[in-house]
């Protein structure tokens, strides 16, 4: 299968104001490669999709890039684990940073939330995969920490999640939050499907547990990965499904 036009990406740049040095990316399903149900661009390989398929994802994800450096590829666990530096052995981690010119950070996601992150400078840029455990055990503050410079000085920008109207969670999820942050209560209200449940907002707790962080620029989340069909999404297609890529990089 050749790299043919029309199975390049079809992408989604991030509208907040970072400087020019600063390049950024997602993924969507809507034309690629990929066929069946992981139409039409998954570079996910832990999905059980056709791995030639995936490894043409992965060499047109790439091209988008311009360039020669590598993507830095995670094992994703849902944890807080930040890699600072490149490694081409898909290293366990939930999120990613870089310094120079030398690889671009990137997350793989299907409802759960990429957050990208830089400085004004222009100078830091990393993403996180922030699913509800990752956010309650605190994948962005570690982000941040990660980051090394003042949060003031940091922007975020929240990429394509499942909104809080499809969202619906227990009260362990619940208990995860507010438990700790009281004033976590505020993302999240009743379920009207099932008592003792409650519908999360993903965005909204991120915006909370930015804040607290120090962060307080924060841009986008207004998707929804289970309503719109052009994104991937684990809860609406009972699992069997692909990712979308969020990729940063300093150029």
């Amino acid at each position: 299968m050749s790299d043919t036009p029309h199975l390049q990406p079809t992408l989604i740049e991030p509208d907040w104001p970072a400087p020019a040095s600063v390049r950024a990316f997602v993924t969507t399903r809507e034309s690629g490669p990929s066929q069946g149900d992981f139409a039409n661009f998954n570079p996910a390989g832990h999905v059980n999709d056709n791995p030639v398929h995936v490894a043409l994802c992965r060499r047109l994800l790439a091209n988008e890039l311009g360039d020669e450096r590598p993507l830095l590829w995670l094992n994703q666990v849902h944890g807080v684990q930040v890699q600072r530096h490149y490694s081409d052995s898909t290293p366990e981690g939930d999120a990613a940073v870089a310094f120079d010119r030398g690889h671009a950070c990137v997350v793989l996601t299907a409802d759960c939330l990429p957050v990208f992150f830089c400085d004004r400078a222009g100078t830091r840029v990393g993403v996180a995969h922030a699913g509800w455990r990752g956010l309650a055990e605190g994948v962005l503050e570690a982000t941040v920490a990660a980051l090394a410079t003042p949060p003031e000085q940091l922007m975020a920008w929240l990429g394509p999640a499942i909104s809080n109207a499809q969202f619906e969670v227990g009260p362990e999820v619940y208990q995860a939050f507010v438990g700790v942050h009281a004033e976590m209560d505020e993302a999240f209200e009743p379920s009207p499907y099932r008592l003792g449940h409650y519908m999360a907002d993903l965005y909204r707790l991120a915006r909370l547990r930015l804040a607290r962080a120090g962060v307080t620029q924060v841009s986008g989340g207004h998707f929804c990965t289970a309503c719109e069909p052009r994104f991937y999404s684990h809860r609406r297609d009972d699992g069997r499904t692909g990712r979308m890529a969020s990729v940063i990089w300093l150029c």
